[in-house]
């Protein structure tokens, strides 16, 4: 016969809900699992689930009451190791985000722009094209569940104890710099045949001064532009795979324990 009593009460909601705050930080801001259009029940059945299911797998949770100061600084500590995760991936969709922002400003596609429910704001419309293929290669990749099993070893890596532990904050801010080379170097392709194709339109008009070259540089610039886009979709798999993973790997290097 089990004698359930309050210790053993309090042990349960701990060895649950430890790990669930940690797993819902990361599913907030996580691609794919953050999405905006999942609704928040949503997300938090999710988040529920997962806690469910790998609570047996991960070490066991410290003794503490969650109502003290101590078990509220453990509980905070979880929220930003999830947020931290979530956030190291989540920079390479911003960046794929921003190369569709530089490939659709150089196109002069700049003014083609909508309300992103996911960004809250206004978004090109090359760059929701973008995000829309790098989601897709991320999910036939198994992203998500690669994401998951990292978020399972980040309970190893970086359990939940007394031992006291930092999240390496530099190596954040160092990773949120390849928000502009990334993105950069996506939009690189369509960046270089623009000037190409600028320079031209340059020579040409001052070469034949008569021309209307308003009339057709801007239709000529956005053909262009399409032109390089289709011929590279071939091989936009490969590059984003690879940041992917690139960005999969640093979420599970963020963590450390001093």
């Amino acid at each position: 016969m089990i004698d359930i009593n309050t210790d053993l009460l309090q042990a349960w909601v701990t060895g649950l809900l430890i790990p669930l705050t940690r797993i819902l930080a990361f599913i907030s801001i996580a691609p794919f699992f953050g999405n905006k259009s999942i609704s928040l029940p949503m997300k938090v059945a999710m988040g529920f689930m997962l806690a469910v299911a790998i609570a047996p797998a991960i070490p066991g949770m410290p003794t503490v009451d969650l109502l003290s100061l101590q078990g509220v600084l453990t509980i905070t500590q979880q929220m930003i190791i999830g947020l931290a995760m979530g956030l190291m991936v989540q920079i390479i969709f911003t960046a794929i985000e921003m190369a569709g922002q530089i490939s659709g400003l150089t196109m002069g596609f700049g003014f083609a722009t909508f309300f992103d429910h996911q960004s809250q704001g206004s978004t090109a419309v090359i760059s929701q094209f973008l995000n829309v293929l790098a989601m897709l290669v991320f999910l036939s990749m198994d992203g998500h569940l690669m994401m998951i099993s990292a978020l399972l070893e980040s309970f190893y890596s970086f359990p939940v104890s007394d031992i006291p532990g930092s999240i390496d904050g530099m190596r954040i801010a160092l990773w949120g710099e390849n928000i502009f080379s990334i993105g950069l170097q996506l939009a690189l392709p369509v960046v270089a045949t623009l000037l190409i194709t600028n320079m031209a339109l340059g020579v040409l008009t001052r070469s034949a001064p008569q021309l209307n070259i308003f009339g057709i540089g801007f239709p000529l610039t956005l053909c262009v532009g399409f032109i390089v886009i289709a011929l590279m979709l071939p091989s936009m798999a490969l590059p984003y795979s690879y940041f992917i993973e690139k960005g999969i790997t640093a979420s599970k290097s963020v963590l450390k324990l001093r």
